[in-house]
């Protein structure tokens, strides 16, 4: 199998419209993250993705995909180390905030540095931090690779929900007592 390099993408077959392309990826249910790093002058960076990934369990790798017109993301190269903040359901507005370009990203906002020094969000359900393992050409995109150095969860399962992105809407699952209900529904119906 080779490696896909910009040189080595096949050509496109058929016109793909760039509205009907998002429209229908916008089917698919995704998490929402903020990546964030200590820029080397100390201010902290931060972007919202959606485009987030595990990669590899051995080695612990995951991926984020930045546009390639994003102003945060040179920052966060720069860096060459970064935090991954998995957003809870309650932080839409944080989201919205680090969703925008330029500007202040931290105002308001409580975090505390990790041990690579990347500011962790207060409230996010989990942290992962990484060094940057690689970047590789993704179309209008990059895909940024991370090798993880160091992870937590602030929540049990359970105990919190993920912020969700559908169709270019925030939502969230239905509530913890409300999917336990289901779950032992479904095993009661099993089972008879």
């Amino acid at each position: 199998m080779s490696t896909l390099t910009p040189e080595t993408v096949p050509p496109r077959t058929a016109q793909i419209d760039d509205a009907a392309m998002k429209e229908v990826l916008s089917s698919f249910c995704t998490g929402v993250a903020v990546i964030t790093a200590t820029q080397p002058d100390g201010r902290p960076a931060g972007m919202a993705v959606q485009s987030f990934s595990s990669v590899s369990l051995n080695p612990p790798l995951i991926c984020f995909c930045p546009a390639q017109t994003s102003s945060t993301w040179p920052k966060i190269r720069a860096a060459g180390r970064f935090a991954v903040n998995i957003l809870s359901a309650d932080q839409q507005e944080l989201c919205r905030q680090f969703a925008v370009t330029g500007g202040d990203k931290f105002t308001g906002v409580d975090w505390r540095p990790g041990v690579n020094g990347a500011p962790l969000l207060d409230g996010a359900l989990a942290t992962i931090e990484c060094d940057l393992a690689g970047t590789f050409p993704g179309g209008d995109h990059v895909i940024a690779l991370g090798r993880v150095t160091t992870l937590a969860s602030a929540a049990r399962p359970g105990e919190a929900d993920p912020l969700l992105y559908f169709r270019r809407t925030y939502g969230r699952l239905r509530s913890s007592s409300s999917r336990s209900a289901s779950i032992a529904s479904a095993r009661s119906r099993s089972e008879a």
